[in-house]
C-alpha cells in the first residue's frame, strides 16, 4: 500500500519565515561551553548546594533500582518507523474517537475522501487532538479535549490549493478547531462516545466566551462588536490543558497570531504585535471572509486571544470565560495546584524558542463547596528566574516592577516579563505536578536559536543553566522544588530530570543525560502528566526522519520516567508522521486515553483514505488497575 503523506502544519516554521530573528555573533561563549558528555555533567553537578542539576539520576542506589524495576508494568518498546500506534505486550489499543465522528445523531458523516463538510461540521469530533481531562460527573465519564488546528490540504478541496475561496470555507475550518466536550462510556468491545449526551458540546472560534479579570474592559480589549471589552466570539489554537479542583477544564490558547491578517497589506501595526508574531499575513485567509479577523477593521482583536479559558463539562449551557489574570502568551498547558495555606497555584509555560516560565497565585484560598468564580482573577502573576548554582526565583510581575498597570501586564505579560530578566528558556510546553512530591517539572521541547539568536522581544538566550546546549535540538526537563514544600514560595531549587539525546550520534553533551542510552533515547520531550503512583509519563513531538542526529529514535513516542531512580522507558509509539499529545486516565484507571495528533499514511482505518487524528484508549489485556 502507498503510504500518503500529509505534513502537518508549523505555526514555529511560520513565524520564523515571516519574522527571523536577528543573529547574535558572540559565537566564541557557545565553543567554550561545548563540553564532553563526561565533563559536562560532572561540571554541573559540582554546582553542589544540594541542587546538583542532574539530582537524583547520578545518587540512584541499588535499592533504589530494585523499587523502581517494580514500577514498570510493561516490557519497553523499541522503536518503530511504521504508520501505526504500537503498545507492551499485554496492553491493547483501539480509537474512541476520530476527527469526523459524529457527537451527535443529526451530524454529518465522514467522507474517507473529503473529510467533513461545512453544513454541520460543528455537530462532529474536531481534527488535531491535543490536551484532554476526564471528569466523573455523577458517575458519566466525561471528557473535554483540545483541537489545537486544522490541516487545509485535507479539508478544503484540492482545485483550491489549500486556500479558502468563500465564509463556508471559513466556517467549516473554524468549526473543527476549539474544544469538544463529550461523554464517554465503555463496553466489552471497547470505549465509544455517547452521541446526543446532554453533556456533548463544540466550542469553536465562533462560541461567546467571557473576558474577566484585570484586563478585562481595557481599552486594548474593545473592538466595534464589543464596546465594553468584556464579551469575545470564539478560542483559538488551544493547545495544552489543565483541571481544576473543582471540576472545570482549563483550555489553553497557544498561537493565536496566525490567525489574523490585513486585507491591506501595508497597514501599520501597533509595535506591541511584533513580540506575538502578529502581522498583515495570516495562516488560514480568514479575514478575506470574517471582517472579525481583518487588522484593518479590528486591530484589537487579537489582544482578545492568548489566555486560559475556563469551560464547565458539567454545564452545556454555561459560557467559557477567559482569565486574563494568568497572562497573555503562547500558553501550552496550566498545570493546576494548591499552596500549603489553600491558594491556587497555576504553572504555565510559554511555547516558543526564548520565552519564559509562569507561575499564577490566587489571593483567596479553594475551599471545597466554596465560591470559586473569582479564584483565577485576582491573584498575582510571576515569573521565573533560574540561577547557575541551582536556585531560583519567582519574580512578581506588578505594577511597581514592570512600569506597567495590571490589565497592561496581562495583555502584554511577555514585555512584563522581559522588563525583570526573567531566564529565556528552550520552549517550555507542558508543566507536570507530582501528586506524591513537593516539586512540578517543565518540557523544554527544543531551541534551534539557543546562544545563537535573541528571543521575539530581543532578550539575549545565553547557554546555560536549565538550558544547557546551544543550538539545542532535542530538549530537556527541569524540575523544581518549591521551597519549604510549598508552591506558594517565592524561592525554589531546581535540577535537570533528563536531558534528551542521541548517545549513538554524539559523545558530548548532545549524546543526553545519564539515563538516556540507545534503548530508551527521544527528542523533544513535550506533553507530560503524572500518573496516581508518581510516575512521569512523557509525550514526544520532534523529528521522525531517524536520519543524522535522530539516527535510531524512530517516530514519536510515549515513555514513563520515575522521579525516584531517573530511569526512563518506551511505552508507546506513534505513527510515522504524529506527535503523541493528550493525555488523562479513566475514573477506575484501568483506561487511559491518548491523543494522535496529524499521522501520517492512513491511520487509523488503513483503508486509503484521509489519516484522522484520533483520541485512542489503551487498556491492560487482564483488565487490571494501571496509572
Amino acid at each position: 500500500m502507498t503510504e500518503t503523506r500529509h505534513e502537518p502544519f508549523s505555526f514555529d516554521a511560520f513565524d520564523e519565515a515571516r519574522s527571523p530573528r536577528a543573529e547574535e555573533t558572540d559565537f566564541d561563549r557557545i565553543v567554550a561551553r561545548g563540553l564532553s558528555r563526561r565533563g559536562f555533567l560532572s561540571g554541573l553537578v559540582a554546582f553542589g548546594s544540594g541542587a546538583a542539576v542532574m539530582g537524583t539520576l547520578l545518587r540512584s542506589t541499588a535499592a533504589e533500582a530494585a523499587t523502581a524495576n517494580a514500577r514498570f508494568a510493561f516490557a519497553p518498546l523499541p522503536v518503530a518507523t511504521d504508520g501505526t500506534v504500537h503498545v507492551p505486550e499485554g496492553y491493547e489499543w483501539k480509537p474512541l474517537a476520530r476527527w469526523g465522528d459524529a457527537l451527535f445523531s443529526d451530524a454529518p458523516g465522514f467522507d474517507a475522501a473529503k473529510g467533513v463538510p461545512a453544513q454541520g461540521s460543528d455537530r462532529v469530533f474536531g481534527e488535531n487532538t491535543d490536551g484532554v481531562e476526564l471528569f466523573n460527573i455523577r458517575g458519566r465519564q466525561v471528557i473535554a479535549v483540545n483541537h489545537e488546528y486544522v490541516n487545509p490540504e485535507i479539508n478544503l478541496p484540492k482545485e483550491q490549493e489549500e486556500k479558502v475561496k468563500s465564509e463556508a470555507d471559513v466556517r467549516l475550518l473554524q468549526n473543527l478547531q476549539g474544544v469538544t466536550v463529550m461523554e464517554v462510556a465503555e463496553a466489552p468491545e471497547g470505549w465509544a462516545i455517547v452521541k446526543d449526551s446532554p453533556f456533548n458540546r463544540r466550542i469553536h472560534h465562533n462560541t461567546p466566551m467571557r473576558l474577566t479579570g484585570p484586563a478585562a474592559g481595557h481599552e486594548l480589549l474593545r473592538t466595534p462588536a464589543d464596546p465594553t471589552g468584556t464579551e469575545v466570539l470564539g478560542t483559538l489554537n488551544n493547545c495544552g490543558a489543565g483541571k481544576t479542583p473543582w471540576g472545570t477544564y482549563l483550555t489553553c490558547e497557544e498561537n493565536f497570531n496566525g490567525y489574523f491578517g490585513s486585507t491591506n497589506l501595508e497597514i501599520a501595526l501597533p509595535e506591541t504585535f511584533a513580540r506575538y508574531g502578529i502581522e498583515a499575513e495570516s495562516v488560514y485567509g480568514y479575514e478575506q471572509f470574517d471582517p472579525r479577523f481583518d487588522l484593518a477593521k479590528n486591530v484589537n482583536e487579537p489582544n482578545r486571544f492568548g489566555y486560559v479559558v475556563e469551560i464547565d463539562p458539567a454545564n452545556p449551557e454555561s459560557t467559557p470565560v477567559k482569565r486574563t489574570a494568568l497572562g497573555r502568551f503562547k500558553h501550552e498547558n496550566a498545570a493546576v495546584t494548591l499552596a500549603r495555606d489553600g491558594r491556587v497555584v497555576v504553572y504555565l509555560g510559554d511555547d516558543e524558542r526564548g520565552e519564559f516560565l509562569y507561575k499564577f497565585v490566587s489571593t483567596d484560598s479553594y475551599e471545597a463547596g466554596g465560591d470559586t468564580a473569582t479564584l483565577l482573577d485576582k491573584g498575582q502573576l510571576h515569573v521565573a528566574k533560574f540561577a547557575e548554582d541551582g536556585t531560583g526565583s519567582w519574580m512578581a510581575l506588578t505594577p511597581e516592577a514592570t512600569g506597567m498597570t495590571a490589565a497592561e501586564i496581562c495583555i502584554h505579560t511577555r514585555q512584563a516579563a522581559s522588563k525583570l530578566g526573567a531566564t529565556t528558556m528552550d520552549r517550555p510546553e507542558w508543566v507536570a505536578v507530582n501528586p506524591r512530591a513537593i516539586e512540578a517539572y517543565c518540557a523544554l521541547t527544543n531551541n534551534k536559536n539557543r546562544g545563537k539568536k535573541p528571543n521575539a522581544g530581543g532578550d539575549e538566550t545565553p547557554v546555560g543553566g536549565p538550558n544547557p546546549r546551544a543550538e539545542n535540538h532535542y530538549g530537556q526537563i527541569v524540575r523544581w522544588y518549591p521551597a519549604d514544600e510549598d508552591h506558594g514560595a517565592d524561592s525554589f531549587k531546581w535540577d535537570l530530570f533528563v536531558m534528551a539525546g542521541n548517545p549513538e550520534a554524539h559523545q558530548d553533551a548532545y549524546a543526553g543525560s545519564s539515563n538516556i542510552n540507545a534503548g530508551n533515547m527521544f527528542n523533544s520531550p513535550d506533553g507530560m502528566m503524572f500518573d496516581s503512583n508518581g510516575m512521569l509519563w512523557i509525550q514526544t513531538d520532534g523529528e521522525d526522519s531517524n536520519e543524522g542526529d535522530f539516527a535510531g529514535q524512530g517516530n514519536n513516542q510515549m515513555l514513563v520516567g520515575d522521579p525516584a531512580s531517573g530511569r526512563i522507558e518506551r511505552f508507546l509509539t506513534a505513527p510515522k508522521g504524529a506527535e503523541v499529545t493528550g493525555l488523562t486516565w479513566s475514573s477506575d484507571r484501568r483506561t487511559v486515553f491518548v491523543g494522535i495528533q496529524h499521522p501520517g499514511g492512513d491511520f487509523p482505518d488503513m483503508a486509503g483514505g484521509l489519516p484522522r487524528s484520533t483520541l485512542i484508549a489503551i487498556r491492560r489485556t487482564d483488565g487490571a488497575v494501571f496509572g
